[in-house]
């Protein structure tokens, strides 16, 4: 009864990052608008979240190990409060930078905490219950420009993000009034043991895979209304749709990799997902329109469905005494990709074009297969 009302409060959580983490981008035609920013501005404005969510993910593990989860969940649900007033209400860039920041910090916090402990409890079938929960990141993600997209012709952004901000109090309340696991380490969780774990080649494989991984998915949650805006004149609310629907893609294979094919091998869900993520690619690269784009989007978003619960379950399984530290050395490496390559493509854009979002993609999933490959093989699975 504990695990389930535990894993519930976890699946809360990760809805909520979901939310957090498609925000900026959902809100970026009306934030360059109020702000009066260009394509380079609203790049570093972007990989502010990233770095906020880095920061956020490095910060969670050893104290998590070594205090337990609970009070620092509820902080962070607290921060992403802050976060979604300050972005809907900032006067100036400045403050919209710091609160974009304490947003993404909320977050990152919340992202690895929720994995850790979902892996923690899960003694089998950690992957399809990881999956499981990243359902509700999905659904955070595909409810957050779905609700802007039907809204946003009634309600400006700033009242939209005002009421979605009830939804980390009432989390965090719910997670307040939930029995978490004990801390795992009583005594003090030295530097060395961080140290230890970085100079491990399979969590160095993980975390650059998931460095690209999280680089493709911030290129299409940060990017992608632009790129169909630009590419394909949508309207805002019809590029809102498309992102829903890549959303949708992966929240609809996730939750078959938690029910029906939890027991396939960790390796077959992979290959059937590189073939997916490749096919995605190849749809957007030679797209004839809007339709053909969005359909792209929908197949890459299955494909990308199973990186991040296969790999943090082989890591989960290898490093399990030290859990939130190992997942947040990952998912710190992996963010630092995402902060780069927002910055990146905001330079790509500026300087040659929209027209080269489907190369990025394409070279972000060829260096995620070579790195897939490396992962398995050193973990003989």
């Amino acid at each position: 009864m504990q695990s389930k009302r535990v894993f519930i409060s976890a699946c809360l959580g990760m809805l909520l990052f979901g939310i957090g983490l498609i925000t900026l981008g959902s809100v970026a035609i009306g934030l360059q608008e109020k702000f009066h920013l260009d394509k380079i501005s609203s790049g570093t404005l972007f990989s502010i979240l990233p770095l906020g969510i880095l920061l956020g993910s490095l910060v969670f593990g050893p104290v998590c190990d070594r205090y337990g989860y609970k009070v620092f969940l509820v902080l962070s649900c607290f921060l992403m409060f802050i976060g979604f007033q300050g972005i809907a209400h900032a006067g100036t860039l400045c403050v919209l930078k710091i609160c974009v920041f304490l947003f993404g910090f909320g977050g990152g916090a919340i992202n690895g905490a929720t994995n850790a402990v979902v892996s923690d409890i899960s003694e089998s079938h950690k992957a399809a219950n990881l999956s499981l929960l990243g359902v509700f990141f999905a659904l955070g993600a595909l409810g957050m420009p779905l609700l802007l997209g039907i809204l946003n012709k009634l309600y400006s952004f700033q009242s939209i993000l005002s009421g979605v901000s009830i939804l980390p109090v009432l989390i965090g309340t719910f997670i307040l009034l939930t029995k978490y696991p004990e801390a795992k380490h009583s005594g003090q969780m030295s530097v060395r043991h961080s140290i230890k774990l970085i100079k491990e080649p399979l969590l160095l494989l993980i975390g650059f895979f998931l460095f690209c991984q999280s680089s493709f998915e911030g290129v299409i949650n940060n990017w992608t209304t632009l790129y169909l805006s630009q590419q394909w004149l949508a309207t805002e609310s019809n590029a809102l749709y498309g992102l829903s629907l890549f959303v949708v893609g992966m929240a609809v294979i996730r939750l078959l990799l938690g029910s029906v094919f939890r027991t396939i091998s960790s390796a077959k869900i992979m290959m059937m997902s590189f073939i997916m993520l490749g096919i995605g690619c190849l749809i957007i690269q030679l797209a004839g329109s809007f339709a053909h784009a969005v359909i792209g989007l929908v197949v890459c978003g299955g494909g990308l469905a199973a990186g991040f619960p296969v790999m943090l379950a082989i890591l989960g399984g290898r490093y399990a005494q030290l859990s939130g530290t190992a997942f947040g050395l990952v998912l710190t490496i992996a963010l630092f990709g995402n902060m780069m390559m927002n910055y990146g493509m905001g330079w790509i854009a500026e300087v040659f074009g929209m027209q080269y979002y489907p190369a990025v993609l394409f070279a972000l999933f060829t260096l995620m297969a070579v790195l897939s490959y490396g992962v398995f093989k050193k973990s003989n699975i």
